[in-house]
């Protein structure tokens, strides 16, 4: 299979070239719109959240200990323990779906359990804390509530059915980590040392990705202005504590994790967001390829074709952080029902079209398949709930 990618790769393109009516200025709005979507991706996403997050995945593969993360993640560790710090994560990482990528991959590559890996993924950026506060001031409460609870609800319950579906697989893959753990080297850190160090990093991740306040007031607001004074004095911290807690073939090797993993994400993140650009614009804009006013007609009401399409729609468009909130607030407007605004706001965040191929190089097909297919199932179930309740 891997011989033929390559070819039906180029015969697409090729038939692409040949059919595709570029001089139509749909077609023309739609290319800009995909590159301004990946324009805007990369200006607001790769340096100030991808990056940190690429180092902190480095992080976790070189000197994380390996013990650790099983014991609190692996397939051994205690389901209440693993599942209840993996689906509360992201009210601490104010991330977007992509962003959580490599701290997904990393984890899951050191030994984690398919279900904790999952629901960490999952709750990463579905229930970062302030677009839950922002959904309940700009949306109202009964939304932003709705989403928190279920947003948790989610990263427990689709982990564990993950679990479940691969238990054999992921029994037999965790279980080797654990036979070498006996082999594993001395630790050359304290454990003080070592939270200090990713502390910084987290801080670092969670400050550059802190988005404006609507208010210009408040302590957020002040955190805010002062961010990037603050990311450059941790900056220094971390390069004295990699200066002297570390050693040069230490940091070589985070570097070079470093490096690998933005070489298999990047690429796969950035023909996704070309592709979301393409197909459904910018969020501010409705020059894609699928006009807004087709999708406005099809989440109105609270029927489950409503919620089913509210949740596809959401699993595959590219939101940025806090973004889906004022997208959102638009298709209210325009007439969307409750319970598919639910629908959108708990597959969306989490999902996106970059965001399944990266998944897909990590977990495979199949696995992925069965993920998408579980999100947008429940999100579909928890709009209808939710729209009936409202109604």
């Amino acid at each position: 299979m891997e011989n033929m990618r390559k070819p039906i790769i180029l015969v697409l393109v090729f038939i692409a070239a040949y059919f595709i009516p570029f001089q139509h200025p749909n077609i023309q709005a739609s290319i800009m719109e995909a590159f301004f979507l990946l324009q805007y991706y990369v200006r607001e996403h790769v340096l100030q959240t991808l990056i940190p997050a690429f180092f902190i995945a480095g992080a976790i593969a070189n000197f994380l200990s390996q013990g650790a993360v099983i014991k609190y993640f692996g397939g051994g560790a205690h389901k209440v323990l693993a599942y209840s710090v993996a689906s509360v994560s992201g009210s601490v990482l104010a991330v977007c779906s992509c962003t959580v990528l490599p701290l997904f991959a990393g984890i899951y590559k050191k030994g984690a359990g398919l279900g904790p890996a999952l629901a960490f993924l999952y709750s990463g950026p579905a229930i970062n804390i302030l677009a839950i506060i922002l959904t309940a001031r700009v949306l109202g409460w009964e939304l932003g509530l709705a989403r928190a609870i279920g947003a948790v609800i989610f990263a427990i319950v689709i982990g564990l059915i993950m679990a479940l579906l691969y238990r054999k697989e992921d029994r037999g893959r965790t279980e080797s980590p654990m036979q070498g753990l006996e082999d594993e080297a001395p630790e050359k850190r304290s454990q003080l040392q070592n939270l200090a160090y990713f502390l910084v990093l987290i801080l670092i991740l969670v400050l550059a990705a802190l988005g404006r306040p609507e208010e210009a007031a408040g302590l957020w607001y002040a955190v805010y202005q002062a961010k990037w004074y603050l990311v450059a004095a941790l900056l220094v911290l971390l390069g004295f504590m990699v200066w002297r807690w570390f050693d040069r073939e230490e940091r070589v090797s985070w570097v070079e994790s470093t490096r690998d993993f933005a070489l298999q994400i990047l690429p796969l993140l950035f023909a996704g967001v070309v592709a979301a650009g393409f197909l459904m614009g910018r969020p501010e804009s409705d020059a894609g390829l699928i006009p807004v006013q087709y999708i406005e007609a099809l989440v109105g009401g609270n029927s489950f074709r409503a919620n089913l399409v509210a949740s596809f729609i959401g699993a595959f468009m590219y939101f940025a952080t806090l973004t889906e909130v004022p997208i959102l607030q638009g298709l209210l407007g325009s007439g969307m029902g409750q319970g598919p605004a639910l629908a959108l706001l708990l597959a969306g965040p989490a999902l996106s079209l970059p965001n399944m191929l990266v998944i897909r190089s990590v977990l495979g097909t199949q696995k992925t398949i069965i993920f998408v297919v579980l999100v947008a199932i429940m999100a579909t179930i928890s709009g209808m709930i939710f729209g009936s309740i409202m109604s």
